[in-house]
């Protein structure tokens, strides 16, 4: 793969983009070795960009088109005038990160573009690690290579990223979209038109509430590793201090089916901050 340098101003537009769209990364990336933090802007810009398409994608086509042009992109298309592309395939050469999990974003994201429920908690899963814990193991292998990060990032990733869906399952329901696993869902009498209806009833909680659980299960699994994440690399795990507040907040409301449950910005930095200095926060 050979691309042109891209210029400051490309990764300048990616700090922007990160500061107003990722404030928890944004503020994570501060505490990261200064020459690295260019390089996990332009991977959590790139992330960004790929899980909006299916929030602006109308039409299954349009977003299978824009995900094909990020994968063209990748393998070597033409990423003029994109800034985004540009610093990412610029980080991708100079940090010899590995295409295949950026790749596999991609691939996994298409499964937002169409109004099909998910449907299994393996499926499930298997987003959510392609999703989540691939971003957080490439933003550790930025900034130390030589860190075994793979199953601190799968853990964070799954509780980072299962606790995030849940609390957005609302949102995701007036778009049309359900990813509360059907098979969850069916095991307490429910299923996913239930979801999309935004009915509140024992049985979308009592799904609902089994996903919260092996959130938790995998925070305490991110907990016990995190011990021996080396301090720089720490930098990439840091917005995985927002999941015991989001659980916590999950677990005090029984209407998260039809709400989206949101944390307040300055406790979500409070977290942030209390993780870089002092360590993560117990389960």
């Amino acid at each position: 793969m050979s691309a042109a340098r891209a210029s400051e101003d490309d990764y300048a537009h990616c700090q922007a983009l990160v500061r107003v769209a990722d404030k928890d990364r944004f503020i994570a990336t501060l505490f990261a070795p200064a020459e690295r933090r260019p390089h996990l802007l332009a991977l959590y810009a790139f992330n960004l960009e790929i899980a909006r398409i299916g929030e602006i994608a109308h039409e299954p086509l349009a977003g299978e088109i824009r995900l094909q042009w990020w994968h063209d992109c990748l393998k070597g298309g033409d990423v003029a005038g994109h800034p985004v592309a540009s610093a990412l395939l610029d980080s991708v050469q100079r940090r010899g990160l590995a295409l295949a999990p950026l790749l596999d974003l991609i691939d996994a994201r298409r499964f937002d573009v169409y109004a099909e429920p998910m449907a299994t908690l393996a499926e499930f899963e298997s987003y959510v690690r392609r999703t989540s814990s691939a971003l957080f193991g490439m933003a550790a292998r930025l900034i130390d290579e030589t860190f075994a990060a793979d199953e601190a990032a799968d853990a964070a990733g799954l509780a980072y990223g299962i606790s995030g869906l849940v609390s957005v399952a609302a949102a995701h329901a007036a778009r049309g979209r359900v990813y509360v696993p059907a098979d969850v869902l069916g095991r307490h009498g429910a299923e996913p038109g239930d979801v999309l209806a935004g009915r509140s009833s024992s049985s979308v909680t009592a799904a609902l509430d089994d996903l919260i659980v092996g959130a938790q299960r995998q925070y305490e699994t991110f907990f016990a590793l995190a011990q021996r994440v080396p301090t720089p690399v720490r930098a990439a795990f840091l917005p995985v201090a927002t999941v015991p507040l989001r659980l916590r907040r999950l677990r005090a409301r029984q209407d998260y089916a039809q709400h989206v449950v949101e944390l307040p910005p300055l406790r979500r930095l409070q977290a942030v901050l209390r993780a870089a200095l002092f360590g993560f926060p117990k389960p």
